[in-house]
C-alpha cells in the first residue's frame, strides 16, 4: 500500500453555489442604488440620514458580506470534500488501446456533419464511456505526432482531454501517418509487451502527404499490435474552409480534401484489424468495438483511492460561525449602544 495524499470533491456540483457570494453581493448594490434614488425624491441625501440617525449603510454590508461568505463555505461543505492517503493495487483483465487521432486542418471540413473534427470528439467520448477496465492513451497528429494522453485508465482525464483535439494542438500542418503509429506503438507499456492485447486505432481522413507508413506498419505487425482504422470523411470530397473562408493551393485552385480509404484499408489488413468508414448516421466505433471483444485482453494493474476521509465539518463551522456573526450585525443601531460609533464613517 503506496501513500499519496490527494484532495476531491464528492459532489463537486454543489461548488456552483459559490456564485453566490458575488451574485448576493452585486444584488444588494443594485438595491441600494435603487433605493437611494427613490429617496432623493424626498430632499437631499444629507437632509434624510439626519433624520434616521440610527441608520448606518457600513452595518449593511458588513451583514451582506457576512452571509455571502456563509454561503460560500456552506457549498464548499455541501460538496464533500475529501482527502486520501491510500492507494489500492487491483489487478484486472482489460487491453491497452492507443487512439490515434487526425488533427490535421483537413479535419475541419463539412463533409460529415457538424465537422470531422467535432463528430470524431464525440465519437471518441462515446468510446471511453463504453470503456471498463482498458487502458486508454491519445496520440494527435497533423505532420508531426504527439502524445497528448499517456496510456491511463483514468477516464474523466481523458474524457478531459478529448474535449481539447483540434488542430491548435500541432503547430506544422500536414498529414503523416506513419510517425503518428510509431510514436502509438511507443505509447504502449512494458506489462503489455509480451501479449496480444494491444490496439491501436487510427482516425483520420487518409490524406497522407509522406511515404513512411510502409515503415510503421512492418513495426506494427512485428509487435503484434493490431490497427484498426476509422475513415472520416467522403470519397467524394469537400472544399476545404478554415475560419469560414475558402482555402486554396498555390495555384490559386480551391482545396478539396477527400477521403483516403485505399491507405487505411492496407493498414487494417496489414496488422489484422479491421477498416470503416465514418457516417453521419454512424460513426463506425460499433465495429470497432466488436473487434477489440475478441481480443484477448491481459492482466493490467490498476491504482486506485480508498479511505478518504470526510473534511466538510471545518467549512461547515466556518459558515455557521459566520451567520451567527451576521444575525448580531444590525443595520440600526442599539439605542442602548448609541454612544458606540464602531461602524460609524467618523470616530469623533
Amino acid at each position: 500500500m503506496n501513500e499519496l495524499n490527494i484532495f476531491i470533491f464528492a459532489k463537486p456540483e454543489w461548488l456552483w453555489l459559490l456564485l453566490a457570494v458575488v451574485v448576493i453581493p452585486a444584488l444588494y448594490l443594485t438595491l441600494k442604488l435603487y433605493r437611494r434614488r427613490k429617496l432623493r425624491r424626498f430632499g437631499e441625501e444629507a437632509t434624510l440620514q439626519s433624520l434616521m440617525p440610527d441608520y448606518n449603510g457600513v452595518r449593511g454590508w458588513i451583514k451582506i458580506i457576512l452571509f455571502s461568505l456563509a454561503i460560500g463555505f456552506l457549498s464548499v461543505a455541501l460538496a464533500r470534500p475529501q482527502t486520501g492517503s491510500k492507494l489500492r493495487s487491483t489487478e484486472v483483465e482489460g487491453r491497452e488501446v492507443v487512439l490515434v487521432v487526425d488533427v490535421s486542418n483537413s479535419m475541419l471540413a463539412e463533409d460529415v456533419t457538424p465537422s470531422r473534427i467535432e463528430r470524431t470528439r464525440y465519437a471518441i467520448s462515446r468510446l471511453v464511456e463504453r470503456m471498463k477496465e482498458d487502458r486508454l492513451g491519445i496520440v494527435a497528429f497533423a505532420e508531426e505526432a504527439e502524445v497528448v494522453l499517456p496510456i491511463t485508465g483514468d477516464y474523466k482525464m481523458a474524457e478531459s482531454m478529448v474535449k481539447r483535439l483540434s488542430p491548435s494542438l500541432i503547430a506544422h500542418q500536414g498529414t503523416d501517418i506513419g510517425e503518428a503509429l510509431e510514436v502509438a506503438l511507443l505509447s504502449f507499456t512494458d506489462s503489455t509487451k509480451e501479449s496480444k492485447s494491444r490496439v491501436v486505432i487510427l482516425i483520420t481522413d487518409g490524406e497522407e502527404h509522406n511515404q513512411s507508413t510502409e515503415a510503421a506498419i512492418e513495426q506494427a505487425v512485428a509487435q503484434g499490435v493490431m490497427v484498426c482504422a476509422i475513415g472520416i470523411g467522403t470519397p467524394e470530397g469537400t472544399p476545404l474552409r478554415i475560419n469560414g473562408e475558402l482555402i486554396e493551393d498555390e495555384d490559386g485552385k480551391m482545396v478539396v480534401t477527400k477521403l483516403g480509404e485505399p491507405l487505411l484499408q492496407h493498414i487494417a489488413e496489414a496488422t489484422g484489424g479491421i477498416y470503416t468508414r465514418s457516417r453521419n448516421d454512424n460513426f463506425g466505433l460499433d465495429d470497432i468495438i466488436s473487434r477489440l471483444d475478441e481480443i484477448e485482453a491481459t492482466e493490467l494493474t490498476q491504482i486506485t483511492f480508498e479511505e478518504y476521509d470526510e473534511q466538510y465539518q471545518w467549512f461547515l463551522g466556518v459558515a455557521l460561525l459566520l451567520l451567527v456573526a451576521e444575525c448580531f450585525v444590525m443595520e440600526r443601531r442599539n439605542p442602548l449602544l448609541r454612544g458606540v460609533r464602531l461602524f460609524d464613517r467618523e470616530n469623533k
